[in-house]
């Protein structure tokens, strides 16, 4: 596809795993020592599952070290807001958390969110800037998706471009949760930490 795409300069559609250069041996355990910052993203679903990771950075590296994935589905129940927010509180732990970047479109979780007194960024939502940045950052070794995140780990290799699509490139909406919130992540925090912005974060609290 790059080879007729940018050197033949012919059009040609996007087939195959999406970060078809992701191996094995490109997952890492957790690093040893204290981690310099922590975030928490968010991909939310009520009939589809609900991704969130946990990540860490240290010596200029964000590692993914813990996750939590449900699916309602498979599960053959719903979980509330609230049964989402206690899991993430779990999932951070004691660590001092940042901020939650969480799909735009969860107006629910937001607020619940916010109402217990978390810093709440939107996540930045285009998908192919946002595949083409997530493809950059593994490559290069700024993200690393740790041991234990299976379910990250799987849907790398289920990860798919849909060639349904002949109007323009365009993934299928399925096996895209994992993904959807790793992408979150480097298009929210990583791109404007890189361009020399920054993360402006409010916290609304309420009695």
């Amino acid at each position: 596809v790059f080879y007729r795409r940018f050197i033949l300069g012919q059009w040609a559609q996007a087939e195959g795993r999406v970060y078809d250069f992701f191996e094995p041996d490109m997952v890492k355990p957790v690093p040893a020592g204290p981690m310099e910052q922590w975030y928490v993203s968010c991909d939310y679903g009520t009939v589809n599952p609900t991704s969130m990771g946990l990540w860490g950075r240290t010596e200029g590296v964000w590692y993914r070290v813990k996750e939590f994935y449900f699916d309602s589905r498979q599960a053959q129940r719903h979980m509330t807001d609230e049964e989402y927010a206690e899991a993430l509180g779990k999932l951070v732990g004691e660590r001092r958390l940042t901020a939650v970047i969480v799909d735009p479109s969860a107006a629910s979780f937001i607020e619940v969110l916010r109402r217990k007194g978390h810093v709440v960024i939107k996540a930045e939502n285009d998908v192919l800037s946002g595949i083409r940045l997530t493809s950059d950052a593994l490559k290069e070794g700024r993200i690393v998706i740790c041991e234990g995140c299976n379910d990250c780990i799987r849907e790398m290799d289920e990860y798919v471009w849909d060639l349904s699509s002949e109007a323009k490139d365009r993934v299928k909406k399925e096996h895209d949760h994992a993904m959807d919130d790793m992408r979150y992540f480097v298009s929210t925090v990583l791109k404007r930490r890189e361009s020399g912005g920054f993360v402006a974060c409010t916290v609304e609290r309420r009695r």
